[in-house]
């Protein structure tokens, strides 16, 4: 019964917080002023903390597979969600569509951000045993008919146009959180079941939030790469601003998933917010 409670008191607040119209309206601004300032927290932090390396167990851990496991919790909270509420298969696979058009979104960002670094960089070997340097570094010799893959594989240096891929994508999965489990406010406050499991589902949810947004901070401040992770920051809120503002405010056709809420909160009015509108139930009464 203890843990009961400490969990509906914690959800509800979390559920006030992401559902509030204010936060929702200024999420991206934050998160942009995070990506913007982020690199001054270098002047501050220590090189020999453990998030310094970029061997540490979150990094290994949470970064390296961010998409899967932000697919894996919000998948499963909107699936939960939607499926409770209406009983459709239909319209649950329609909520989860959003995940896979931005999932497709991202790897072709990625696959033309690579493709870009590979065309505009060149390989370099650092002469080491060379005593002579050039502004504190050693000199570099090029490499011509090298690609990035190979390159780094010998142990050689690229440079090239970057973009960060993983600030890009760490941006576009807290945006994407902030999205989805907007919805959760509203459901609670117009009646909705609010059982254990999905109130566990959105924990978590709010969790791997927190954890996106402490990993950004720890990539700005220990490994700062200015503007490439500008770039990357930019890209990710472009990519939510085009979904989320853009498409999937459209009427839900074969074409287009819908907003989040859509079909799972009646609206009175024809309003976009998710939480103008009472909470119907097919399979009980509230």
């Amino acid at each position: 019964m203890f843990l009961n409670t400490v969990l509906v008191v914690l959800t509800d607040l979390a559920a006030r917080l992401l559902g509030n119209t204010v936060f929702r309206q200024h999420f991206h601004l934050l998160l942009s002023a995070v990506v913007m300032f982020g690199p001054a927290l270098s002047f501050w932090v220590s090189q020999h903390s453990v998030f310094a390396k970029r061997s540490h167990f979150l990094y290994r851990m949470f970064l390296r597979s961010g998409w899967g496991w932000t697919c894996i919790f919000v998948g499963s909270f909107v699936f939960l969600l939607s499926f409770s509420i209406r009983r459709s298969f239909a319209l649950s696979l329609r909520h989860l569509s959003r995940l896979g058009v931005a999932g497709g979104l991202w790897l072709c960002f990625c696959k033309l951000l690579d493709r870009l670094e590979n065309a505009t960089g060149s390989c370099y070997e650092p002469l080491i045993a060379n005593t002579e340097v050039t502004n504190g570094q050693p000199l570099l010799v090029l490499r011509e008919g090298e690609i990035k893959s190979e390159c780094l594989k010998a142990g050689m240096l690229w440079r090239g146009y970057e973009v960060s891929e993983d600030v890009f994508l760490l941006c576009l999965c807290c945006l994407l959180l902030a999205e989805e489990t907007a919805i959760f406010g509203p459901y609670l406050t117009l009646g909705g079941i609010s059982d254990a499991p999905l109130r566990i589902l959105f924990l978590f949810c709010v969790l791997l939030l927190g954890l996106w947004i402490f990993l950004l901070l720890c990539l700005l401040a220990y490994f700062p790469q200015f503007p490439t992770q500008l770039l990357g920051g930019a890209l990710g809120c472009l990519s939510w601003r085009g979904l989320y503002q853009g498409w999937y405010r459209m009427r839900p056709s074969w074409y287009c998933p819908g907003r989040p809420g859509l079909g799972l909160l009646n609206t009175k009015t024809s309003s976009n917010e998710p939480g103008d509108g009472q909470l119907s139930h097919d399979h009980c009464d509230n």
